[in-house]
């Protein structure tokens, strides 16, 4: 009888990075958890949960593929550029634990890509999350960062 054994990920933890072509602050002005439908083509819509704590931010992402995810904000640093959220909830259920990810942003200062913006996504998976899910959410970051480069030079090339 053969077993159906689904493929082991060696590492739990995905990291996306990109160099946009504008300003930090074009770029962070688009990472708040509640505006990520504002840059991110897969989110059809993003929305502050209601009730859960008055201490806890909390983010419903409704995909346009129909999957519901809540996300909790961590942390948040407009001092450093970043922001910290973790997945609380979804539907259809997630098939791993948990997942943490981190967004973070620099100013190119310098050289070629000078008054640009370099950003980091991490996300930190579960020790049970599959190799599919960690492949998935490194095309989803990608995607995202395509996007987020195409929204905020779209907004820095129209205020020059």
């Amino acid at each position: 009888m053969a077993s159906s054994t689904k493929p082991i990920a060696t590492t739990n933890e995905v990291i996306e990075s990109a160099v946009i072509r504008a300003p930090l602050s074009h770029v962070w002005h688009f990472i708040k958890l509640p505006a990520f439908d504002s840059f991110w083509s897969a989110i059809s819509k993003s929305e502050h949960v209601k009730g859960v704590s008055d201490e806890t931010d909390v983010v419903k992402w409704t995909f346009k593929d129909g999957n519901v995810v809540e996300v909790k904000q961590d942390e948040h640093s407009n001092l450093d550029h970043f922001i910290t959220y973790s997945t609380i909830n979804a539907e259809p259920e997630l098939t791993y634990s948990g997942v943490v990810s981190t967004i973070r942003c620099w100013a190119v200062t310098s050289g070629e890509f000078e008054n640009s913006t370099f950003v980091r996504w991490t996300s930190k998976f579960s020790s049970d999350a599959d190799l599919g899910v960690i492949e998935d959410a490194k095309y989803k970051r990608q995607d995202a960062l395509e996007d987020l480069a195409a929204a905020a030079t779209k907004m820095y090339n129209a205020s020059k």
